[in-house]
């Protein structure tokens, strides 16, 4: 079998200034692109001056046909590339499956590195040691939510996650419930003309009141919910309990919140709990 080359292209995230000589190379010279959605792709080549090759989709939806297009293509010695919509392919974004499956059929597969969100937003934030969690997106309801959440508290390393404007000012409020003092920069719009960049505790943050446009990066500091433990005043902590029985959480669910929150144990949180339930 012949092998062939998948390149594996990182694209600007905003600024096309940030668009590398390699990447031009690769993507002009490649045979076949394989794109998020060919539409954008196509406009990216337009504005850097790249004469387009054959382009077709590779998102989260495609089907094995579509994979199988690309294995063709590298088993007759073809270089193929592949790119999202913008920044790194992989990296909460598709591809994964032919990338497995042209490593798995012994094809070179290349990194083209370039923009990144995640590696942008912490290069400028400046939160931790260099050690870090990726979540992308929280699951948007249910208890996966709830779990990615705890997840989040539970994380003692820098945090960071991608979330959609309109979905940014709830997912604020419910990690602010888990964890507000913990500290947190909202980096929107990295890299374009309106960039920008908001820091305070997740409870500051989620008290902002506006309509969130554009992409949204959001990062935690580290945190030590244990180091917690005693800063909190059985007062507090009692508004804390009846102000989330009012938002019609159970109780199981309030000593897991206020644990993160507090760093106090679950176990003895729960009695705390149970006995200011509402009658």
């Amino acid at each position: 079998m012949t092998h062939g080359t998948l390149y594996v292209v990182a694209t600007p995230i905003g600024n096309l200034g940030d668009m590398t000589e390699r990447a031009r190379t690769v993507l002009g010279s490649a045979h076949a692109i394989f794109a998020e959605d060919t539409r954008q792709t196509r406009k990216l080549l337009d504005l850097l001056g790249i004469s387009a090759p054959p382009l077709f989709a590779m998102h989260e939806h495609s089907s094995a046909g579509a994979i199988e297009n690309a294995l063709t293509r590298l088993r007759l010695g073809e270089n193929i590339a592949l790119v999202s919509d913008a920044g790194t392919p992989l990296v909460s974004d598709p591809g994964a499956p032919l990338v497995r499956a042209a490593r798995t059929e012994g094809h070179a597969v290349r990194p083209v590195p370039g923009a990144s969100a995640v590696i942008a937003a912490l290069s400028a934030t400046a939160l931790g040691d260099g050690r870090f969690r990726f979540l992308a997106f929280l699951p948007r309801e249910g208890p996966e939510r709830r779990d990615a959440i705890a997840l989040c508290a539970d994380t003692e390393e820098t945090v960071v996650l991608y979330e959609a404007p309109h979905r940014l000012t709830s997912t604020l409020r419910d990690l602010a419930d888990a964890m507000g003092a913990r500290e947190a920069v909202i980096v929107r719009e990295i890299t374009k003309l309106h960039e920008e960049h908001l820091s305070g505790t997740l409870a500051e943050l989620a008290l902002i009141e506006r309509d969130w446009l554009g992409e949204v990066v959001l990062v935690l500091a580290p945190w030590d919910a244990k180091a917690r433990e005693g800063e909190v005043t059985d007062e507090a902590l009692d508004a804390r309990i009846d102000a989330l029985y009012s938002k019609g959480e159970r109780a199981k669910r309030i000593s897991e919140l206020l644990s993160a929150w507090c760093g106090r144990p679950k176990r003895e949180l729960y009695e705390r709990v149970v006995s200011r339930k509402p009658r």
